[in-house]
């Protein structure tokens, strides 16, 4: 496996290699972003305080217990069986047809939904109370206490978190390649089967994902330390 190869090899074959890498990038960026929007709905439901009697009483047990039922089945299960079921059982059941990219981020943004909304769970549970009661102090109703006051502050200390969720994602649409997903894992796939360099193509598909997630944790890092020391001059 020498330089010279690999060189050639990049050189010959890069434009597949960049399509691979952008595609990764957007679909994990969109899934991370679904994923987000179903984290904050579960997390703000699952941190609702529950009446003792009423409608709404039932409704949040209700929700409560089917978002319980979603976390534990997607991050108890492999994500390939996911993808795998989504692509192919929801596909044979329903007789819906679905594009594999279209499987692809479905599966991904369900999973990191799952993820993510336990993020947000704790980043809510993280600010004082005291904050939701001085809220509802000034006349404001859960909700906008929720939107103005807490959330503000929650999703500052979630920030690091959120990017390393996408870092994950982002690692993990290697996976949804299984079902034909055009994305960095794919493409090498596709390219040594055309010139069968195993060991060179491999290797470059992993400096690929190597180099852009240490750039993310970069980035990451960065993000932690500047918010480190607003929060410490705000004190």
């Amino acid at each position: 496996m020498s330089v010279e190869l690999m060189s050639k090899i990049f050189s010959q074959y890069w434009p597949m290699f960049l399509r691979g890498a952008a595609a990764t990038l957007m679909i994990s960026l969109t899934a991370t972003i679904l994923g987000c929007l179903i984290g904050l709905l579960i997390g703000v439901v699952r941190t609702t305080p529950t009446p003792e009697r009423g409608a709404k009483r039932g409704i949040l047990r209700a929700l409560n217990g089917i978002f319980s039922v979603y976390i534990e089945f997607f991050r108890g299960t492999p994500m390939i069986v996911q993808a795998m079921f989504i692509y192919f059982g929801i596909t044979g059941a329903t007789g819906i047809n679905m594009s594999a990219y279209t499987a692809g981020l479905i599966t991904l943004a369900l999973n990191a939904g799952a993820y993510i909304s336990e993020i947000f769970r704790g980043g809510i549970q993280s600010v004082s109370p005291g904050q939701m009661e001085a809220a509802r102090s000034l006349g404001l109703s859960h909700s906008m206490s929720m939107v103005r006051v807490v959330l503000p502050q929650a999703i500052r200390m979630m920030i690091p978190a959120l990017i390393n969720q996408y870092i994950i994602t982002l690692k993990d649409t290697s996976i949804i390649s299984v079902i034909g997903v055009r994305e960095l894992t794919q493409s090498g796939k596709l390219i040594i089967a055309s010139n069968f360099r195993s060991a060179e193509i491999w290797f470059t598909v992993g400096f690929m994902y190597y180099v852009t997630v240490y750039i993310l944790s970069k980035i990451g890092r960065l993000i932690e330390r500047r918010m480190s020391y607003v929060q410490s001059k705000n004190k």
